[in-house]
């Protein structure tokens, strides 16, 4: 595949022309329209639907130009690596990571990261679902969960622990669980479809059924309703350090048994080799998380 023509076909899709790709490649708009017109040869598809005034992307351009992007990305970063110019993170890096893990620990690296790589830029997608990698152009993303996919290519960055809390509100006002029977008659604040939370006692994995009147697609919403006093809710340990030292939530111990652990997982759309942009930013996660635990130890 003809590297100048995939540039001139992600010049076209960002520039919204083939005239305008023609510009900023320094090209004659005829040279532009016969590098598109060779590449979809090549492919065998139509990657453009173009007019005189127009230009859109097909189904297959859409389907193609992440792919596209990512193989430039790829020869910039081969280029650099052999040059010796620094470490070669360059590019866009696309992250994709639970609302309030990019709050919390993502969101606050990115200066730094930035200043220390000035090729790099970042988009961040705010989720708590799993996007289709491949499919949104997606080179890492992050989650915090018990994987059971197989097919998933990951890396597990850290153990997650989580906390049983509740604002000092609702204890004063219904007291607090000794055991983990005693949350049947506790209003429990759980994300949308769980109707039971994981404890272990003594090595052993026990399911207990929540009394619930309110939940939410994400754990943001569930952190807020706590803090308001709407119940006892389940939260990663890095998420709530600030209002467990505040005072603003409790946390709460049960007798019995103790909150399942999760972990914190980059998981990577494919076994190719990890570029560099997302090798720097994960030694950069990894490091944030090592302080985190420190400071919750």
């Amino acid at each position: 595949m003809n590297l100048d023509e995939v540039l001139v076909f992600t010049a076209a899709a960002s520039g919204g022309s083939l005239a305008e790709a023609a510009r900023r490649l320094g090209i004659s708009p005829m040279i532009a329209t016969r590098r598109l017109a060779s590449l979809e040869q090549a492919l065998g598809v139509r990657l453009m639907h173009r007019t005189t005034r127009s230009l859109s992307l097909t189904p297959e351009g859409e389907t193609f130009l992440p792919y596209a992007q990512g193989l430039l990305e790829t020869e910039q970063q081969a280029r650099t690596l052999l040059r010796g110019d620094g470490d070669g993170a360059i590019g866009l890096l696309r992250i994709s990571a639970p609302v309030a893990f990019s709050i919390k620990l993502i969101a606050p690296l990115i200066p730094l990261l930035l200043d220390d790589h000035p090729g790099l830029k970042v988009s961040l997608d705010m989720s708590d679902t799993m996007p289709d990698l491949v499919a949104s152009g997606i080179d890492l993303a992050i989650r915090v969960a018990r994987l059971k996919d197989s097919s998933l290519i990951a890396k597990k960055l850290a153990e997650n622990p989580r906390s049983l809390v509740a604002s000092p509100s609702y204890v004063e006002k219904h007291g607090s669980p000794r055991t983990s029977g005693d949350l049947i008659n506790h209003q429990c604040l759980p994300l949308h479809g769980v109707s039971h939370w994981t404890f272990l006692s003594a090595g052993v994995e026990r399911h207990v059924r929540l009394q619930s009147r309110f939940s939410s697609t994400s754990i943001e919403g569930c952190h807020a309703a706590c803090l308001a006093g709407a119940g006892i809710t389940l939260l990663s340990d890095w998420n709530i350090a600030d209002d467990l030292d505040a005072g603003r939530l409790m946390r709460i111990c049960l007798e019995d048994a103790a909150p399942e652990t999760l972990a914190i997982w980059a998981v990577y759309p494919t076994t190719k080799l990890v570029a560099p942009k997302v090798r720097v930013f994960i030694d950069r996660l990894m490091a944030a998380l090592g302080k985190t635990a420190k400071g919750n130890a």
